[in-house]
């Protein structure tokens, strides 16, 4: 796992860090060759949020998220963005290609990794589609199950260091 990846870990909702690094440390070994996975985006922050939601409504650019602030699991902790890192250098988004030479598109190698863990893929959105993006959607509690929705997460009550209390 590169420093990167460790560091946006590290400021993920405590809750799923642990699980972030088993997903990534699985994804790694079972892509055995010359990919590597990177989070590229991890807990986002709502004046960022704000930023990327401008693009392409008041910024020039393509829309890339459909999400106010408040309204991305990111803004939570509980989302990542990943990319692959081929032979060390190089960032790659491409969905089919198959580094490892398994007959098994890398990309998808992942995402079964991830809905194992209970992450739902933006790739299975039916509307834009995100394909970088997955998200901590059912999270077991003490006091239950909890459907993070933005809606439920955004009425949720916060700890000292602003995580949402699960």
């Amino acid at each position: 796992m590169d420093k990167a990846t460790l560091q946006r870990i590290e400021k993920l909702h405590p809750y799923v860090r642990e699980e972030v690094k088993k997903i990534i440390d699985e994804c790694d070994k079972a892509l055995t060759g010359r990919a590597k996975v990177r989070i590229t985006q991890g807990l986002r922050s709502f004046e960022e949020q704000e930023k990327l939601y401008a693009i392409g409504r008041i910024t020039s650019g393509k829309k890339v998220t459909n999400a106010k602030a408040g309204q991305s699991i990111h803004n939570y902790g509980l989302a990542v963005d990943i990319c692959l890192v081929i032979d060390g250098t190089t960032a790659s988004w491409d969905t089919a290609k198959d580094w490892d030479n398994d007959q098994v598109a890398d990309w998808y190698e992942c995402v079964k990794i991830f809905a194992k863990y209970g992450w739902d893929w933006g790739g299975n959105w039916k509307t834009f589609k995100d394909l970088p993006h997955f998200e901590k959607k059912n999270i077991v509690t003490k006091k239950g199950l909890v459907k993070s929705s933005w809606r439920t997460l955004s009425k949720m009550p916060r700890d000292k260091e602003n995580y949402v209390i699960l």
